[in-house]
């Protein structure tokens, strides 16, 4: 739903257009002159404007010039009954997006508005990845002296040159988003936008959809043609979270993506071409998902053609910790305008003696949460100690009850998760919370360890 505003003197217009609108899902606000609309504008945020070109108090050209001072990022529609390819060029040049000439059909200016919702959806998100790419170009590295990082950085900067579709693997946790977005601000993509779908959190109609886009009355629900992820990514990069959970039947359509880059919407017979660059990550172990018939061997090969590993955090502490701490430390000082908190040699120690189940994004929120409540620049064991109980994610009591029984760190995970979940009487975002884990990582680890009967929350 998008906030419209329409700006007519003729009420039968404004009324038309508001019902017209209306109907197709969005919220509509509506007035008879640009004064007005300027006060309307100051006050809040409008997705769309639609605007009349000749109005008695201050006509269409005069409101764009002027709303252009205060809120240039909001798209504008022009109408009129006096078309001329002057009007049209002043208009645009003006800043106008688009121009539509009266009398129109309401599927004429319902359409345009869709188009123009998307155009702005695709802007917004690529400024945001542009900005993303610009922070990356300014020395933002991955963080880690480890000879396995090091290597690991090295493939990033040798991969980012090339177009190679890439897997990255790894724990949960360990910052394998963070890679693919690396890939991205390196490549000669990074000014086109990078999009991401996570696969694990859609049904397969929904993802299917997400992907390829859709066309109006394709399925229930689907009341305006829609473009997919892979159409609004042309030229960039599209990142394919937890391929794993994705379906047969949708891994075929995206093997013929990858293959032939070319697709179908939802709902039509019409093939369009595509060049997006794919990366995809996963937790999960491919190879057996293969053997068991759960995934196309096929897709495996043409996703694997350049594999990344990430470690698990437990595997680089001795080499990475100290400097991951350093640097999560000195960013939320510089985001919250405070002085860097230090780590005493005792709260170092205390770090090493843990297991990070949740990996860098564990630890991440574990130096959040110290440097916003801790008191004192120098951090101590107790403070670790106790920011560790308040997050209620020390594995500690679970190792000393069980190391006699010579469990894997999997099984005491899966045990202390269990314990969580009993705790919070199976509420699953209470439970992640406590955990610092995210609930689509909660509920992965569910799922994995065949939970669901007993904590179906």
């Amino acid at each position: 739903m998008a906030q419209v505003l329409v700006v007519d003197d003729q009420e039968m217009m404004r009324d038309s257009l508001a019902a017209t609108l209306s109907r197709a899902g969005h919220k509509v606000a509506a007035c008879d002159d640009g004064f007005e609309a300027l006060e309307r504008v100051r006050g809040r945020l409008y997705d769309v404007i639609i605007t009349d070109l000749k109005m008695p108090k201050m006509d269409g050209l005069t409101f764009l010039e002027e709303l252009k001072k205060t809120a240039p990022e909001v798209p504008v529609l022009m109408m009129t009954a006096y078309a001329s390819i002057n009007t049209a060029v002043e208009a645009m040049r003006k800043g106008a997006f688009d121009y539509i000439q009266k009398p129109f059909e309401a599927d004429e200016i319902t359409l345009l508005v869709e188009r123009t919702l998307e155009h702005r959806q695709l802007v917004k998100e690529n400024e945001a990845y542009q900005a993303n790419a610009r922070d990356w170009r300014r020395g933002r590295q991955l963080i880690g002296n480890s000879e396995v990082m090091k290597r690991v950085m090295e493939k990033v900067n040798r991969v980012a040159q090339s177009g190679a579709t890439v897997l990255v693997r790894g724990e949960s946790g360990t910052g394998k988003e963070l890679i693919a977005r690396a890939i991205h601000a390196q490549s000669q993509r990074c000014n086109k936008p990078m999009l991401c779908v996570n696969c694990a959190a859609l049904s397969s109609t929904l993802l299917e959809s997400e992907l390829f886009g859709h066309e109006k009355g394709a399925f229930t629900g689907a009341e305006q043609m829609r473009k997919g992820r892979f159409e609004l990514a042309e030229g960039g990069t599209l990142l394919l979270d937890e391929i794993s959970e994705m379906d047969l039947k949708l891994q075929a359509k995206l093997l013929r993506v990858l293959q032939e880059r070319e697709f179908e919407r939802v709902g039509s017979s019409i093939t369009r071409q595509v060049d997006v660059r794919v990366i995809t990550t996963t937790n999960r172990n491919l190879e057996e998902m293969v053997g068991e018939g759960k995934f196309r061997e096929d897709l495996f090969y043409r996703l694997n053609v350049v594999p990344i590993f990430l470690p698990p955090l437990r595997e680089r502490l001795d080499e990475d910790l100290e400097c991951l701490c350093e640097y999560f430390l000195r960013r939320c000082a510089d985001r919250d305008g405070r002085g860097v908190r230090i780590l005493s040699k005792s709260a170092l120690e205390e770090l090493y003696k843990y297991t990070w189940p949740g990996n860098v994004r564990e630890l991440e929120n574990l130096m959040e949460r110290i440097s916003i409540l801790g008191t004192t620049e120098v951090i101590t064991s107790e403070a670790i100690q106790n920011a560790l109980e308040l997050g209620q994610m020390r594995l500690g009591a679970n190792i000393e009850s069980i190391e006699e029984q010579e469990m894997s760190l999997a099984e005491i995970e899966r045990q202390h998760i269990e314990k969580m979940l009993a705790r919070y009487d199976g509420h699953r975002q209470k439970t992640a919370q406590s955990l610092g884990i995210g609930v689509r990582t909660l509920g992965m680890k569910i799922k994995q360890w065949k939970m669901e009967g007993s904590f179906s929350q």
